[in-house]
Formats: structure tokens, sequence, C-alpha cells
């Protein structure tokens, strides 16, 4: 899925997105309950407004990038949980209980994220997908192993990242 494609609005194009999928979970965007979701309504809203007098598409490429920020902050999260279980997984001389801490810890911070801004599951999967493909890339530099130490097709998913248990006793 791509991440941008410019559509037509009344004769103007605005980039868009998967983003777009984001919506309210319970069908209301509030600043407190969903910040992203609020967000991404917000900019859909001032996209709406026609008026001479106001930065209408900047104004909400600015509100809406705020909700990016949101997404952006997710695929960050799981792309350090991910990073480590690569490690873990294809370097198993080297596990340390400070892996097992930092990937308890960043799991935390999902669920916090996902809690505050429950919209942000409608492109978890996507997210998921970028984030092992950050993992992969960081994880050739950090070990300084070859491509083929790790796999080329993503083998976690949502569960797996959140609930895998890791032992430091573990053979795999």
């Amino acid at each position: 899925m791509s991440k941008s494609v410019l559509v037509s609005l009344e004769g103007e194009e605005a980039a868009v997105g998967y983003y777009d999928v984001i919506m309210p979970v319970d069908g209301v965007a509030s600043h407190d309950g969903d910040f992203t979701a609020w967000a991404f309504e917000q900019a859909r809203r001032i996209r709406a407004l026609r008026s001479n007098d106001i930065d209408i598409q900047n104004i909400a490429e600015e509100i809406e990038s705020l909700g990016k920020g949101e997404v952006s902050k997710l695929e960050s999260l799981l792309t350090i949980v991910v990073l480590h279980l690569l490690k873990w997984d294809c370097q198993p001389t080297y596990r340390s209980r400070s892996w097992i801490d930092s990937i308890d810890e960043h799991r935390r911070r999902v669920v916090k994220h996902l809690r505050a801004n429950p919209s942000l599951k409608a492109v978890l999967e996507q997210e998921i997908e970028e984030a092992f493909m950050a993992a992969r890339f960081e994880a050739m530099k950090e070990t300084g192993l070859g491509r083929t130490s790790f796999p080329l097709n993503n083998p976690y998913d949502f569960d797996t990242i959140m609930t895998r248990e890791l032992k430091l006793d573990d053979p795999e």
C-alpha cells in the first residue's frame, strides 16, 4: 500500500495516503481521547473549507503532520522491539538481559501509545512491515552480519512482537 498518492479536491491536488484510513474508533475524534484521529479529522475538515483569507492547504498539512508524527512514533517503537527480536534470533551467543529489558519496555510503550491513539490500529499491519524493514537494516549495521543472516520476509506478527516470551537459557 502506498503511503502517498495524489487526489483531486475540487481542482486542487492534496497528498493523502494510508493515513486517511485513520478514523475515530468510536465515531468521535477528540483531542484528548485519540489525538491521532483528531489531527487527521481536523486536517480533513480544514481542507473542506474554502476561503481566500487563510492558507487552508498548508494549515491542514501542518495539523496532519502532527498525526503522522504519532504514526512515526508507533513505527519507531515497533522497530526497537523487532530489532532486538532479530538480534535474539540471529545472534544467540549475544543474548542479554538488556535486550529483554528493552523489549519489555518498548512493548509497554507500544501498548500505551495504542491505548492513547486507538485509531492507529488501522495502520498497524503496515507499520509492522515498515518496522521490520528498518529493524532488518539496523540489525545488519549493528551486528556486521550480512543480508542472508536475517530473514528477507517478516516472521513477526503483532502477537509475536508483543507477547513472545524470551529467556536467557532458550536454545532458539
